[in-house]
């Protein structure tokens, strides 16, 4: 039988996971290939120009632009500092009228036309980190490299706050029990916490007070993550918040317990280092949040990545249902049944029977409502 295709949302123990770590700008790369790294290592730098300021010359002098340039006292392409004087003029009376920087940078430009000069500010170092523990097996000439490492991976449905790492440290007894503040305790400090069910906004908030690197939970409250965060998230792309935590969330909105799969397989490394990133985008080019477990392994070895490649949705796939009635369930494929089916609506397509991990019950659901649990 043909295998059926469908997103896929990866939890998996042991999986060759790639990340390309590339600069916004050209720059330096500072590693080779076959170099192994660390998740703080920089392995790339750049220097990115920075902020233009304009000046009104010609308005500020009470000169006309064409004559701007005679009055500059640094020509293009000079440094200055703030409070500089950098133009000046003395009219009919003696008196003397100056203009003085505003920044510390270099004088970009100055215009007859406009009467304006731009000043350019310092350039700001940008250092791109690894952020996995792996080994570099490309290198980009001045953008970047690509860095590889065997390891457990699981993906969530939403996440904010950037790239972080830490041990994991189980913080409650089960998988349906809700974080609360009090299951944080001051031993947590840089660890990667695993949670069951809802965080609650006071768990976030005596996280971030403990100095937790980040927390991987079930499910969050969107009135909470609206108190956290301090305006609508709306639809956009997370990762740049700076709240002090990174979260990812593995099921979704609400008080959802975490799935058992990924509950057990992280409990199964608590101890370990974890990769987290809680960068998500739910448009074209999703960016799912993620949580990286690296182990031992050859990133070379073919035959042995062969045998975890993943395929297409088969019997006995892990499934989750991402729409309503069953929004977050799991399950496993009973059947694929090849013609369009007649759904409630009248509208015909392809359906996926599903048995449900926590009643045995049986449901038939449109293939476009699933996601695969890579595995």
């Amino acid at each position: 039988m043909a295998l059926a295709y469908a997103p896929g949302l990866t939890v998996t123990d042991r999986q060759l996971v790639k990340t390309k770590r590339i600069l916004p700008l050209k720059g330096d790369v500072l590693v080779k290939v076959g170099d192994r790294v660390k998740p703080d290592d920089v392995v790339a730098r750049t220097m990115l120009p920075g902020p233009v300021e304009p000046m009104n010359i010609a308005n500020r002098l009470g000169l006309p632009p064409e004559d701007v340039e005679a009055a500059m006292l640094k020509k293009a392409g000079d440094t200055v500092k703030k409070g500089e004087v950098v133009a000046s003029v003395k009219n009919f009376f003696f008196f003397t009228s100056d203009c003085e920087s505003k920044i510390d940078g270099t004088l970009e430009s100055i215009s007859a036309v406009t009467g304006q000069a731009l000043f350019r500010g310092a350039p700001r170092p940008v250092e791109v980190k690894a952020y996995i523990d792996g080994e570099v097996i490309e290198v980009l000439p001045e953008e970047g490299v690509v860095i590889a490492t065997w390891g457990g991976h699981l993906q969530g449905i939403f996440g904010i706050g950037g790239e972080t790492s830490g041990l994991l440290k189980r913080a409650v007894a089960s998988r349906k029990d809700d974080l609360k503040p009090e299951d944080i305790t001051d031993d947590m400090k840089g660890h990667v916490i695993i949670g069951g069910a809802r965080v609650t906004a006071d768990a976030i908030q005596q996280a971030i007070k403990v100095g937790v690197a980040a927390i991987i939970t079930g499910g969050l409250d969107d009135q909470d993550l609206r108190n956290l965060l301090g305006y609508d998230l709306g639809v956009a792309i997370t990762g740049k918040e700076t709240i002090g935590v990174t979260l990812v969330v593995t099921e979704g909105f609400g008080s959802i317990s975490m799935a058992e799969r990924s509950f057990d397989l992280l409990c199964s490394k608590e101890g370990q280092l974890a990769c987290v990133n809680g960068a998500t985008q739910i448009r074209a080019g999703v960016i799912r949040p993620e949580v990286i477990i690296p182990t031992e392994g050859d990133v070379h070895a073919d035959d042995e990545r062969a045998g975890y490649e993943q395929g297409g949705m088969d019997i006995g796939s892990p499934l989750r249902v991402i729409r309503h009635p069953y929004f977050g369930r799991i399950g496993k494929v009973v059947s694929l049944p090849s013609p369009l089916t007649v759904l409630e609506s009248g509208s015909h397509a392809r359906v996926v029977e599903i048995q449900f991990d926590d009643d045995n019950n049986k449901a038939v659901v449109p293939r476009a409502n699933v996601e695969l649990i890579e595995s």
